[in-house]
């Protein structure tokens, strides 16, 4: 990994170095040949033309910014009610096992649904999720397996579990990428970056706003401050302003302690 960071700042380094050479370059060769006239005016052709592609440039980073991060929470919240479903699915086909596997079972599954919300959705913002819950699922995973059935209802049932638990591994998988998943910090930077040059380029391109001329240049650094907050608050699934929230979760937790308190 930082080789590969190391990569990338040595290629934005050349790009960097090749384009001041390519102006540079474009300069002398206009004023070689004559080509062109002096362009000192900070509404002339050159500052328009740079400050709409910067503009352009920003618009581009910005979308970026907020589009992807928007996807991944989507998908991501997606992903978490798809796992509670399976879930869920588990407790239910865990009824058709033998006496007393069948309570055991399902009160294994109860108990991971709640760890899930109590303890590891706290974890998830940091990126991670904890061992223990694969370890649960494993050892709910042996327990089933090593279960001795003889009629078929039974078998049946055996089968779907471990079929669901199979699933809930899998599901279990997801939304750990989904925790590690976030926008990546260059894009960030990024954004910063053509924010704060889209803000001085009327000062870099030779203007001097002042008096009302400062309202609209103030009101748009204000603008683009919040906007760069916001991109920078839903950079990860699970936390900030996009936050996935563990409502799935709870959701089948509580259908599941509805469920046992009426037999």
């Amino acid at each position: 990994m930082p080789g590969h960071l190391g990569m990338v700042m040595l290629v934005c380094a050349f790009a960097v170095i090749a384009a001041v050479g390519l102006v540079a370059l474009a300069a002398f060769l206009s004023r070689r040949f004559g080509h062109g006239t002096d362009d000192r005016d900070p509404g002339g052709a050159s500052a328009g033309h740079a400050g709409a592609m910067l503009s352009s440039l920003f618009l581009l980073v910005f979308a970026i910014a907020i589009v992807v991060p928007w996807t991944v929470s989507d998908s991501a919240r997606q992903n978490t009610y798809a796992e509670a479903q399976t879930a869920a699915e588990a407790y239910w086909s865990a009824a058709g096992l033998p006496a007393p596997a069948d309570l055991q079972v399902q009160q294994a599954v109860r108990d991971y649904v709640g760890f899930v919300v109590d303890k590891e959705w706290p974890l998830m913002a940091e990126g991670r999720l904890s061992p223990k819950g694969d370890v649960r699922l494993e050892a709910l995973r042996t327990q089933v397996a090593a279960l001795q059935v003889t009629d078929d209802e039974a078998r049946e049932a055996k089968s779907a579990v471990l079929e669901r638990l199979g699933d809930l591994s899998g599901a279990r998988r997801q939304r750990a990428a989904d925790a590690t998943a976030a926008l990546p910090p260059a894009v960030l930077a990024l954004t910063i970056v053509t924010g704060v040059v889209i803000i001085l380029f009327p000062f870099l391109a030779g203007a001097r706003p002042s008096g009302a001329a400062l309202l609209p240049l103030i009101t748009m650094t204000v603008l683009l401050a919040v906007g760069v907050y916001l991109a920078w608050s839903i950079s990860h699934a699970f936390t900030g302003g996009l936050a996935v929230e563990p409502e799935a979760f709870t959701g089948v937790l509580q259908e599941i302690q509805r469920l046992a308190a009426g037999r």
